[in-house]
């Protein structure tokens, strides 16, 4: 009888990454000769999942959030998993932009990725653990289509397939 094999998918953002893109972020930010005597704020909230950008105006703002997804994505975590939020004006002309951190797998995301895999008609099983999307079949090839197809998807969150067996 042949075995089984599985995967995971999940959004997970490896949590050390982010903090280590987030630093780089504030050091180059920082560093720039056209943010010098211009403030410039960043606050992580690691709890609340939650990056609070502040600065003079929103082509600074911009500069600093482009910065911070340059950051992410030298260290191999998707853009997808950073998204801003809200853009306000705080005192003294100010301008604050919100930037939520997506690392968890809503249960229609997690219904929605099962739909497509079940819509390709390959003889594989998915089922919603929590926060994680388990694929189980007989055929590598199988579980290799699935892995592309969401791939492809054009999800709206950062994918990861881990526990590959």
């Amino acid at each position: 009888m042949a075995k089984e094999h599985s995967f995971d998918i999940t959004a997970e953002i490896e949590k050390q990454h982010l903090k280590d893109a987030y630093e780089q972020a504030k050091k180059v930010i920082t560093n720039r000769w056209d943010f010098k005597g211009v403030t410039c704020e960043f606050d992580f909230n690691e709890k609340g999942k939650v990056i609070t950008l502040i600065s003079a105006n929103d082509s600074k703002v911009d500069a600093m959030f482009d910065t911070l997804v340059a950051e992410v994505i030298k260290r191999d975590i998707s853009s997808k998993g950073i998204k801003e939020t809200s853009r306000d004006t705080v005192g003294g002309g100010n301008t604050k932009v919100t930037v939520s951190i997506n690392d968890t797998l809503s249960k229609e995301d997690a219904k929605a990725i099962v739909k497509k895999i079940k819509d390709l008609g390959l003889k594989v099983k998915s089922s919603i653990r929590g926060e994680e999307v388990r694929v189980v079949g007989k055929s590598i090839d199988d579980l290799q289509t699935a892995m592309k197809a969401i791939r492809e998807a054009d999800m709206e969150m950062p994918l990861n397939f881990i526990n590959i067996k």
